[in-house]
Formats: structure tokens, C-alpha cells, sequence
């Protein structure tokens, strides 16, 4: 598989994509005008038989995918998540619904398209698509995780949503040796006090709070729960039994993202108290993600505060 390391999380993506066409000719990549965004032209680059650019038609798009789907190829829808959301009813009813064999990968999630505002800023994709039966919902964290996890899910039959960011992507995963699992829960680091849960680039926060709650005497856990939906029950039972206290932190609203699906499993499994670190309103335009992420209090620093709450 792909080897080498990448500092774009979508550079990952489009690199990773161009190999898995090269292993399996059924793959045809349509995406919605944003290839070069995306980076879903490399492998137009490569297959251009196999790569169909509907333009801004994000409904078509996806129709387009489920009847590919029914004809036995692989479709893979490549957009921004925010404007595949256009297309929410057609992935209901023509691919959910019906379970075909679409993958949609999506880019510049969260705050990732900064610059744009929050037009163009994805936070409810998260809670839109877990309610949708059928469904799959996955958020690497890194390019690394891009690279393990990509080729799985490229093999795997149903419908995936696969939610990546664009430039951002601080190294998380790198170096670790685990294979990637849908449905599992990976740990990033061990502790019995505190559990810190999340997915994304903001992981790197948590890693972060993690380091300065140990300096305090706190013995914190980070848990990358890189499938929201099926989201790892045993993992987090096991979690909120040894320390108690679970904050999560997610580049997605609070309201139905992955505190909400965290808290779903510790209410039937085993209550504990929680903290939610994530949106809570609309974006807005910045010069980066990471400070629009600074900007809105997704940081290292609400995570430590919302753990000394829980301590206390």
C-alpha cells in the first residue's frame, strides 16, 4: 500500500484513491466540479475513463453513483462535505434505503475551508448522516490514518461516510501500528482518571490536554473513536467504568455529533459524568483552521478545564 508520510490530510486522500484504482478497476470516482479541491483529480489524471465530474449537481451526483452502484461497479462520491449535504434526500432514499455499495468521501469539513465562512463549514454532517439506517460514519484523524483506513473501507460493501478535512492535519497517528477496524476504537494513550474522546485533527488537542492533566497528577486516557457509526460500545463501557469521567471533543456541533453518540452508549452502559468541547453555533471566515478552532474554544485548554470540573 501507499507508503510515506503527507502534512494535507486531502493530499493523503488523493494519493491513497490513485492506488486503490490502480488494484481495482470497478472504482469510479464522481465528484461535483471540486476534483482539484478535493484532490479527486489525481486520479482523473490516471483514469480519466473511470472519473465523471457532474458539476454543481449534488443530487445528480449521488444518483449518478447509485445506479453505477446497482450495475455492480464502486462509486465513490468525492465533495465537500458541506455541499454533499445538498444531496441529504437522494442519499436517503437512493443509497441508504436501498444499502448500495457507495462510498462518499468527503474534504473540508469542520472549520477546514477557513477561509470561505460558514457557508462553506460542515458542522452538522456528523448527526445528519449516523441517523440514516445503513450508514457508516468514519473520521480519520491524520493522513496516516487516511492511508491504513481508506483501503478497508474501499473494500468494504454498503454505504460509507467518510469525513475528512483539507489542509490542516497535525501528525496524531503517525508511527502508531494498529489496523484499522471498522467499528473499533483505538487508544492513544492510557490512563485511569480520565478518558478524552474524539476524532479528527482535534485529537491533537486532546493529546495535548492529556500532556498538561498529567503534569497535574491526573492520569488521563485519549481514545481515537474513528467509527462514530458503528461506534465501539466496549470501548467506551470499559473506559467509563476504570476512570469515571469522559469529555469529548469533536470539530462538529455538540448537538447530535460525537458527544451525543458517546453519551447514547454511556447512558445505557454505565453513567458517568460527561463534558462536551465542540460548536455550538455557526463558523466564520478566518485565516486558518486552527484559529477558527482557537476562535471557538476547541482547544487543549477547554479540555483541561472541563476536565477539572469533572475532578472536582
Amino acid at each position: 500500500m501507499l507508503q510515506g508520510s503527507f502534512s494535507s490530510i486531502r493530499e493523503a486522500f488523493g494519493r491513497t484513491l490513485v492506488k486503490l484504482g490502480e488494484e481495482d478497476s470497478d472504482i469510479i470516482v464522481i465528484t461535483a466540479d471540486v476534483g482539484d479541491s478535493t484532490r479527486a483529480s489525481y486520479f482523473k489524471e490516471k483514469f480519466p475513463e473511470r472519473y465523471f465530474n457532474v458539476g454543481i449537481s449534488e443530487q445528480d451526483m449521488v444518483n449518478f453513483a447509485a445506479g453505477l452502484s446497482a450495475t455492480g461497479k464502486k462509486p465513490a462520491v468525492v465533495d465537500f462535505a458541506m455541499f454533499t449535504m445538498r444531496a441529504w434526500e437522494q442519499i436517503r432514499n437512493s443509497i441508504s434505503r436501498m444499502n448500495l455499495n457507495v462510498k462518499i468521501l468527503v474534504t473540508h469539513s469542520g472549520y477546514s475551508d477557513s477561509g470561505d465562512g460558514s457557508s462553506h463549514q460542515s458542522l452538522e454532517d456528523i448527526a445528519l448522516m449516523r441517523t440514516l439506517p445503513n450508514m457508516r460514519v468514519i473520521v480519520p484523524a491524520d493522513p496516516a490514518d487516511v492511508i491504513r483506513g481508506l483501503p478497508v473501507i474501499m473494500k468494504e460493501r454498503g454505504p460509507i461516510y467518510y469525513r475528512m478535512g483539507r489542509e490542516y492535519s497535525p501528525p496524531i497517528t503517525n508511527g502508531l501500528d494498529y489496523k484499522f477496524e471498522i467499528g473499533k476504537a483505538y487508544v492513544l494513550k492510557d490512563g485511569d482518571d480520565l478518558t478524552i474522546m474524539g476524532a479528527g485533527v482535534v485529537l491533537w488537542d486532546a493529546l495535548k490536554a492529556a500532556e498538561q492533566l498529567e503534569k497535574m497528577g491526573i492520569s488521563t486516557a485519549v481514545i481515537n473513536l474513528e467509527t462514530i457509526k458503528p461506534i465501539d460500545e466496549s470501548t467506551i463501557e470499559y473506559y467509563a467504568r476504570k476512570t469515571g469521567r469522559i469529555v469529548t471533543i469533536e470539530e462538529h456541533s455538540i448537538y447530535g455529533g460525537i458527544g451525543s453518540a458517546v453519551s447514547e452508549v454511556v447512558v445505557k452502559k454505565y453513567p458517568v459524568p460527561m463534558r462536551f468541547v465542540g460548536a455550538t453555533t455557526f463558523g466564520r471566515s478566518a485565516r486558518s483552521e486552527r484559529e477558527l478552532l482557537d476562535y471557538y474554544n476547541i482547544t487543549d485548554k477547554s479540555i483541561v478545564n472541563s476536565a477539572l470540573e469533572l475532578i472536582k
